[in-house]
């Protein structure tokens, strides 16, 4: 793999713009080459009017000028003048940095050989070269003041966690025992290195304390509280009626959920500590490999003089990072895994995940089972005339919602397994979006496998209905026939919510944490995968439907004779039926309301009022598809029209982030992923077109002389999820250039104490 590729790889995906623009560096590279080889000659003129010239010329006259400045007043690096061999001089000097409020280092350097041919062309070489490298170093040095903060933070949460831990394990002696504590990254204080691991013996009884360490005695609980956010149920009642209690009660659950969420952050700060290592060593890298290029090409000699240059740097000599790193996990490795080294170090830095053959295996068997039983199928359904006999219109009423609602799961998870693809394509950092797991987010192979697997169980299970019914020596089975259905309902759920770790257990366990969060909105605080599942289901309203079909069918209809009409002439089903659509908009309504509290985004209030406008679509359309009349459909009509307009433009300016007509790509956005942008504007025109289609899913309105209602029921409720799984590709793509923007690589955790205004643990 060439380096370029191999340097884009290993970026961390949310800090790409603060790396060393190999590509552009090496494009002004190719310059160099081809006027070398004299395929191309620099005129002597290199603009067309006189005076972008003269301004050009001006430029180059400042630059060189200011590069002689700073070569006499800065920190020469560079080799003794009077080397005849010299081709550059490269020169440190001090910036004022608005940001920081500091000065920092910057970094010039002179070209000496730019009165030759081409010299012109090797200058702006280097003037690019020192900007990648200057905004580089501003960047690495922005980041390790944050990490040390940040960790300051940390050494303050765990004096508060030690003394805590003392307080409830041992309250008798609490009074008279002191906590010895790290000073973690009080450096500057104490003079001792930070992330000492912290001691919890008595410290009393021992006389030889060591030297480095500071003394913190419980007194620091007196001026602490719990963090307790309004984030569960329980919390977030209290915190409504004022009556959520901050103060410390020194009891094993306290101690419990403080060390699950330290546990976290320490887990994602040292994350955080490995990715600026690595982007260190690869910025070190890739500056190497580019000036050796450069020698290669025009056999001079600077990869020396930059290359100390570079070395010398606060990129290289820094080595708080490794510090930190290392004290990190001595304090990991004590405090949250007993001193047990490989299970820390099993936590902190986990494997890669690699792709495993006998997925790809088993998923190009399980697709052809499945397309072998498509084929049984088909062939079962011709060969004996089924479409015309008596038995059609029963079958389609009764038995084909509920093969249906497998089908409509299966197309959503094969949408899935395409956005998967493309996001791990176009290095979408979808995991760090959805926050899950380390190591533990499932691949587009392994989404396929799942689906595949469902998909060749749901096709047996038709083969086995239909043949069940018509060999004469299994027709009298009729229950057995008519509950295969529900069977395949039950084993689904079972692996849903087995115990056990088999069939990916931590992603099946957050999509149940995921959806009861969904069912218990408002109360529990809204993370994006909570409203990215809400949302998955605002284009499953036929799936829910059919949900309440097996209920109604195999809890009160006549199943073994196939007899639906309790369901249908039931006017609790019709109002249930109109009440499940609505659920899923609800749910959003309500998370829209929940973080239009929270106080995070304004524009919630919108999206809510987007969602109750649907809401009222739904009604009125599903009230007229029953009732019928006039009124009723002009009321239909004009809500529908409203919802689908409203939710349209949602769609694409605000969850795509598209329509920006100022920006550097008309009519899109400023940054995007995908090379080719027709493909957006292809996508903007689909979700409309799709939009108008899942009006017909959600407002009942299905007549079609050719096709059966059920069977155009389900087209509808299809396209439906093919525009979700348009729209999720899109709606991520988004939320990671957003993350760009803001260089956030990694989770914010919530900790678990907050000390009192002006106290400082000294």
């Amino acid at each position: 793999m060439k380096f370029g590729k191999e340097f884009a790889s290993q970026m961390v995906p949310e800090w790409r713009e603060a790396y060393m623009n190999y590509n552009y560096l090496k494009t002004l590279l190719k310059q160099i080459l081809i006027f070398h080889r004299g395929q191309i000659r620099l005129p002597e003129n290199p603009v067309n009017s006189p005076a972008k010239a003269a301004a050009l010329k001006r430029r180059v006259s400042l630059f060189r000028a200011f590069s002689g400045l700073t070569s006499r007043n800065g920190n020469n690096n560079s080799p003794k003048k009077g080397n005849e061999d010299e081709v550059i001089l490269v020169s440190a000097m001090q910036e004022a940095d608005e940001e920081q409020g500091d000065d920092v280092q910057s970094y010039q350097t002179v070209f000496l050989r730019s009165s030759e041919d081409g010299g012109d062309l090797e200058l702006v070489f280097f003037r690019g070269l020192d900007h990648e490298f200057n905004k580089v170093i501003h960047f690495y040095k922005s980041k390790v003041l944050e990490v040390v903060k940040q960790a300051e933070e940390l050494s303050n949460q765990m004096d508060a966690l030690i003394a805590l831990r003392i307080k409830v394990t041992n309250p008798t002696a609490a009074a008279a025992v002191a906590a010895a504590v790290s000073s973690y990254f009080n450096e500057r204080n104490t003079g001792s290195n930070p992330l000492e691991v912290i001691q919890e013996e008595q410290q009393e009884k021992r006389s030889d304390v060591r030297k480095g360490y500071k003394m913190a005695s419980l007194e620091v609980l007196s001026h602490v509280k719990i963090n307790a956010a309004p984030e569960t149920p329980v919390s977030t009642v209290k915190n409504v009626f004022k009556s959520l209690n901050l103060d410390l009660h020194f009891n094993t659950r306290e101690v419990r959920n403080a060390e699950e969420k330290l546990k976290q952050a320490f887990i994602e700060f040292h994350e955080k500590l490995r990715f600026l290592k690595n982007y260190a060593f690869l910025n070190q890298l890739a500056f190497s490999k580019i000036m050796k290029k450069y020698d290669k090409i025009t056999s001079r000699n600077a990869s020396d003089a930059y290359m100390k240059m570079v070395e010398e740097s606060y990129l290289s000599q820094s080595d708080e990072v490794s510090k930190l790193i290392e004290r990190v996990e001595a304090a990991f490795v004590k405090h949250f895994c007993n001193g047990n080294r490989h299970q820390g170090m099993d936590t902190l830095r986990p494997k890669a995940k690699r792709d495993k053959h006998r997925v790809t295996f088993f998923v190009g068997c399980l697709f052809g089972f499945s397309l072998a039983l498509m084929v049984a199928i088909i062939v079962s359904i011709h060969a004996r005339n089924l479409l015309k006999s008596e038995g059609r219109t029963k079958y389609m009423d009764t038995i084909f919602p509920l093969y249906s609602l497998f089908g409509f799961l299966v197309l959503h998870m094969l949408m899935y397994a395409g956005n998967v693809y493309f996001w791990t394509r176009y290095r979408v950092n979808y995991s760090f979006i959805f926050g899950f797991k380390q190591r533990t987010e499932l691949g587009f192979k392994e989404v396929l496998l799942l689906s595949s697997g469902l998909s060749v169980l749901t096709l047996a299970a038709v083969l086995s209905n239909l043949e069940m019914e018509l060999d004469p020596e299994t027709q009298s089975y009729k229950a057995v026939t008519e509950l295969l259905p529900l069977f395949l309902v039950i084993v689904v759920i079972l692996i849903t919510i087995c115990p056990f770790d088999i069939f990916y257990r931590a992603n099946r366990f957050f999509l149940l944490v995921c959806l009861w969060h969904c069912i218990c909105a408002p109360l529990y605080a809204v993370t994006l995968p909570d409203f990215f599942l809400a949302d998955q289901f605002t284009s499953q309203v036929q799936l829910l439907r059919n949900l309440q079909f097996y209920v109604c069918y195999y809890g009160w209809g006549d199943f073994k004779t196939r007899n639906a009409e309790t369901c249908k002439n039931s006017e609790v089903y019709d109002v249930l039926f109109i009440v499940i659509a609505v659920i899923p908009y609800w749910i959003r309504a309500l998370q829209c309301i929940r973080r239009l509290c929270d106080g995070r985004d304004s524009t919630q209030a919108l999206n809510g009022l987007k969602y109750f406008s649907t809401i009222a679509a739904v009604v009125t359309r599903t009230i007229y598809s029953q009732k019928r009349g006039t009124t009723l459909k002009i009321i239909s009509a004009s809500t529908s029209s409203v919802a689908t307009i409203f939710s349209t433009y949602w769609d694409i300016v605000m969850d795509w982030g598209l329509l920006c007509k100022d920006s550097e790509n008309p009519w899109l956005r400023d940054k995007l992923i995908l090379p080719n942008k027709s493909i957006y504007f292809i996508a903007m025109v689909l979700n409309v077109i799709l939009r108008l289609a899942w009006m017909q899913t959600v407002l009942d309105f299905h007549e079609a002389p050719f096709l059966h209602k059920n069977a155009l029921i389900a087209i509808v409720a299809s396209l439906e999820i093919i525009r979700r799984g348009i729209w999720n590709f899109f709606r991520l793509e988004n939320e990671h250039l957003n993350n760009v923007g803001k260089f956030r690589a990694v989770k914010s955790v919530p900790l678990p104490f907050s000390y009192e205004d002006g106290y400082k643990n000294l």
